[in-house]
């Protein structure tokens, strides 16, 4: 070898080394955004050229927890707990006079019609329960607003595929996400495009949940702790399929010393029946009734493998990856699990318990929503001509959500007769507590005093 090519042999072996060690040294900025499943997070904020459309990572993110929330049962069991618990048996809507103003209570009650005729067209607690799933499972919900024939406000849901900016609006940075907002304000939406149509943002109510008010479009419930889901239902399923492999052989037969050939004749010398199994095959069966005591000869030892099976180990790192969802949901751990051998209902679900301040938490945002929509409804009403234009200033919709903390119904009682009794406490709010409808309560009464034929 020359001297040229020993001083090129050289040089080639330094710069391997140096690129070697700028590589050993090189940190992905990425690796930040990437979870353990090798997924990079989506972006979801409103930066410029971003539209719904140009952003798959929230579309396979969304995707994701819905199939999850289709097929995974401890995602369900969350989902529906929490319906549950949010919704419950409904919220109660009351129009009533705001307090302070001299206003005829017809106005009150003639508003309290257009309410329940509104709820009864859109079957409102179904749509309800839904609008916590949709929520939940795609970070957001889409309502649309339209107005029938005769003066009625009807909601129908948008998909949240279909909320996209077209191909025109692509690099507009105000209709990022599908979402048009003003030029420097992310948080003053003009409108929504929906399948390529530009909606006036009066005529839908975008719930968003998991994101800051400044990030266009939500996160599902599910997004951090997805993976957690999938590894709990795949370890159930290797767990139940191990132990049902192993209880299904009832023993194993180990021949020391003795041949293939050998084996065979011992096994058809002590079968008590053979079968036929699929494919042809014989099958030969050895029956052992209650207290059948083996001997083994010498050589041939007898092993149970039912015995090695340790399901507890499993179940507790089941029970780990459980709790840390239930962790991500604020749940005591047997509303996500169903395993209430451990917890003690009365004692999580006290007023000041973590769950029953985040389900308030959440009762709180559905009911500002809800009053926001209701209020486009007496809007509607009062442009048909069904409500008096005074009705916003005169009246306000009370809403009621089911209790959530542990209560004592015969204490609760008394400290209502006793606020009621003075003058603290309105019949009608106490009807609210109750989850009556206090004008229809009073006319039941009235049915059943007055004297019938």
């Amino acid at each position: 070898m020359n001297q040229r090519e020993t001083t090129s042999t050289a040089l080639e072996s330094a710069l391997a080394e140096a690129i070697a060690s700028l590589w050993d040294g090189y940190v992905d900025p990425r690796e930040a955004f990437q979870g353990d499943d090798g997924l990079y997070w989506a972006g979801v904020g409103g930066g410029a050229g971003l539209s719904g459309a140009a952003a798959p990572g929230l579309a396979t993110l969304r995707e994701e927890c819905r199939r999850l929330a289709l097929a995974n049962e401890f995602a369900i069991n969350g989902h529906e707990n929490r319906i549950s618990y949010v919704v419950g048996a409904g919220h109660v809507y009351r129009a009533t006079i705001r307090k302070g103003i001299d206003a005829p209570f017809d106005l009150a009650t003639d508003t309290q019609q257009v309410i329940d005729r509104f709820l009864a067209t859109n079957a409102w607690h179904d749509r309800q329960q839904e609008i916590v799933r949709r929520v939940d499972r795609d970070g957001e919900a889409f309502l649309r607003f339209f107005t029938s024939p005769a003066g009625d406000t009807l909601v129908r849901f948008v998909e949240p595929e279909a909320v996209a900016a077209p191909v025109a609006a692509s690099t507009d940075p105000r209709a990022s996400h599908g979402v048009q907002t003003e030029a420097h304000d992310v948080e003053s939406v003009v409108g929504y495009w929906i399948n390529g149509e530009l909606v006036d943002a009066a005529d839908v109510q975008h719930r968003k949940a998991n994101v800051d008010r400044n990030v266009k479009r939500g996160l599902p419930l599910y997004t951090p702790v997805r993976t957690n889901l999938r590894r709990a239902e795949k370890l159930l399923r290797n767990m139940s399929v191990v132990a049902e492999v192993q209880s299904a052989i009832a023993l194993i037969r180990k021949h020391r010393s003795a041949s293939r050939t050998g084996v065979e004749q011992f096994v058809a010398s002590g079968a008590t029946a053979t079968q036929t199994a699929r494919g042809g095959a014989t099958r030969r069966v050895t029956e052992y009734g209650p207290g059948t005591i083996l001997d083994a000869p010498a050589g041939l030892e007898y092993d149970f493998p039912a015995t090695g099976i340790d399901a507890g180990a499993y179940v507790a790192i089941l029970q780990a990856e459980l709790r840390a969802i239930a962790a991500r949901l604020v749940m005591p751990e047997f509303m996500f699990t169903s395993d209430a051998s451990n917890a003690n209902f009365a004692s999580t679900m006290v007023a000041e318990g973590p769950a029953v301040k985040m389900f308030e938490r959440l009762q709180s945002t559905m009911i500002e929503q809800d009053r926001a929509v209701l209020s486009r409804v007496i809007d509607t009403a009062v442009a048909a001509g069904r409500l008096s234009p005074d009705v916003h200033a005169a009246v306000e919709v009370q809403v009621t959500a089911p209790s959530l903390s542990v209560r004592n119904p015969l204490e609760e009682t008394r400290v209502n007769e006793v606020a009621y009794r003075n003058g603290v406490l309105s019949a009608q709010t106490w009807s609210q507590r109750l989850g009556l409808d206090y004008d229809q309560e009073q006319q039941n009464r009235l049915y059943h005093t007055r004297p019938h034929s």
